[in-house]
């Protein structure tokens, strides 16, 4: 028997080569007699009816075994942020461009199959929790798989900020924002901003400063279990946007308060068995121009 009974499909509704993708998906999963629902995006673009469970993804994520994301990295970014929390295991089809998240060519059904039949590596991948505070109470808050982005908004100058790390003074940054990698987000904004590249399997994030006023105000890596704070300027605080993965902001009270911390979920992501994660960096990055390794 399938380790996946209950499987829901998402994908970027308005891209014809994840539609096309998605009908195949339904197709083969369902004459392997697995129940196939959808979220109500995608049903309507691939005009899938005939009974299926189709719903906003949020109301799905509670009742399905696996979740299968067509398109890039975005579309599974977003989507993970839904199922997190409900500890539903997410594999991904790439159907966008550079693809660390979504590994799976859309033309390896067996692979999928292979996934869905239980053999599979699952990766428990660390989240963030960013949480906007006044008077020390938290007045908003938004998860991140990749990062949390304090970055300086519709002005030319520098904004000023403190950084604190578990209530202690770390710095005072004069520049364009500040970078709050994950090790999955460390191949993405943090890595062009000069940050590290860091291994999936660390509990640990790295602070990346944007475009330092001093050459000495470096990337830095500490726990994940660390409490951040950042303190803005109020002089600063109506030049300044957090956003989290590029896909939900944030606005600072008055306060100037920032709180970023380990989010209580971590997302279960799934890959196909002989996955190795230095070959998706070989591939992506171009490390070795391309050839095997000796």
């Amino acid at each position: 028997m399938p380790a996946f009974q209950r499987i829901a499909i998402t994908g970027k509704p308005n891209d014809t080569a994840v539609i096309e993708t998605i009908r195949k998906l339904i197709e083969r999963l369902e004459d392997e007699g697995l129940d196939v629902c959808l979220d109500a995006a995608m049903g309507a673009a691939t005009e899938s009816g005939d009974g299926r469970d189709i719903d906003d993804l949020a109301s799905l994520a509670g009742h399905i075994d696996l979740l299968i994301v067509v398109g890039g990295d975005g579309t599974l970014l977003h989507a993970a942020k839904i199922v997190a929390p409900h500890g539903v295991p997410v594999l991904g089809v790439n159907r966008g461009r550079l693809g660390f998240l979504v590994d799976v060519s859309p033309d390896r059904f067996d692979e999928i199959a292979r996934v869905v039949d239980g053999d599979m590596q699952v990766e428990q991948r660390l989240m963030l929790e960013a949480r906007v505070l006044e008077d020390g109470r938290v007045i908003a808050r938004s998860p991140a798989l990749n990062e949390v982005v304090l970055q300086r908004w519709n002005t030319s100058r520098m904004i000023e900020f403190e950084t604190w790390i578990d209530g202690e003074p770390c710095n005072r940054h004069r520049s364009d924002g500040l970078i709050v990698s994950t090790p999955t987000g460390s191949t993405a904004y943090a890595l062009s901003g000069g940050g590290p590249i860091m291994h999936p399997g660390i509990n640990a994030v790295a602070m990346v400063p944007i475009s330092p006023h001093t050459l000495s105000n470096r990337p830095l890596v500490i726990s994940a279990n660390s409490r951040i704070e950042v303190r803005v300027q109020p002089d600063s605080i109506a030049q300044i946007r957090v956003s989290c993965d590029s896909q939900s902001d944030l606005t600072l009270s008055p306060d100037g308060r920032l709180e970023i911390v380990a989010s209580p979920h971590r997302l279960r992501l799934v890959h196909p068995p002989g996955h190795r994660y230095f070959d998706i960096l070989r591939a992506k990055l171009h490390w070795g121009d391309g050839a095997p390794p000796c």
